[in-house]
């Protein structure tokens, strides 16, 4: 399973190697070449509009440089991920040996001691160290089904919940009604300013036409 994780991981690093020079490389030529151009043509033109186009040129490469940038932070945790892969699947050979040395060393060696111990009538000693044992294997017991039952409700209480909390949802439901509110209110401020400009227009043209006519 760490095999695959490990390859996947270095294919998407690769992947993202490959967006990220392809970004690159595109955004230089579009800044070297575009919006020079678009800035070259508002400057000569003194157009109102080609100068917004050029503005929104220099916005877009802003925000595409931006992407390349996340691209580059994902690209380094993935780069990351590969020794933290190869750690973890260290860890898990030292633990695989480790149990398997107990298994054909300290096992056997445990079953020698019980043996002599009883030879030489240290029962009580062999009852004690398997007291011992026992009141271990107990509490581990114990232990790892009480973890296993906060593991249990923890991963049940998180399954059984929604992609998206309500309270979120109320808050944004919320922030939007406010918003368009807003824009209403706002809307309705500009038609009035509208109407009273409209007003002040036909007050000076039949100002201006009196003026005019009666000389």
């Amino acid at each position: 399973m760490f095999n695959h994780l490990y390859d996947m991981n270095i294919q998407y690093f690769k992947e993202l190697t490959m967006y990220i020079i392809a970004g690159e490389q595109r955004l230089e030529d579009f800044r070297a070449n575009e919006i020079v151009k678009a800035k070259e043509k508002a400057s000569q033109s003194g157009d109102a509009m080609d100068a917004q186009r050029a503005s929104d040129l220099v916005a877009a490469a802003d925000r595409f440089e931006k992407k390349l940038h996340d691209l580059k932070l994902t690209r380094q945790i993935s780069m990351q991920m590969a020794p933290q892969i190869r750690l973890l699947q260290n860890n898990n050979a030292l633990l695989i040996e480790r149990i398997q040395s107990t298994l054909v060393n300290t096992l056997p060696l445990w079953k020698n001691q019980i043996v002599l111990a009883i030879g030489l009538e240290h029962s009580r000693d062999a009852m004690q160290a398997q007291r011992e044992v026992t009141n271990m294997t107990n509490d581990l017991l114990k232990k790892n089904a009480e973890s296993l039952k906060m593991g249990t409700i923890e991963t049940a209480k998180e399954a059984e919940r929604g992609i998206i909390d309500i309270e979120t949802l109320v808050q944004t439901n919320r922030s939007l009604i406010d918003t368009m509110n807003e824009v209403v209110k706002i809307q309705e401020e500009g038609r009035k300013q509208r109407r009273a400009a409209e007003e002040s227009l036909s007050k000076m043209e039949a100002e201006l036409k009196n003026r005019l006519i009666n000389g």
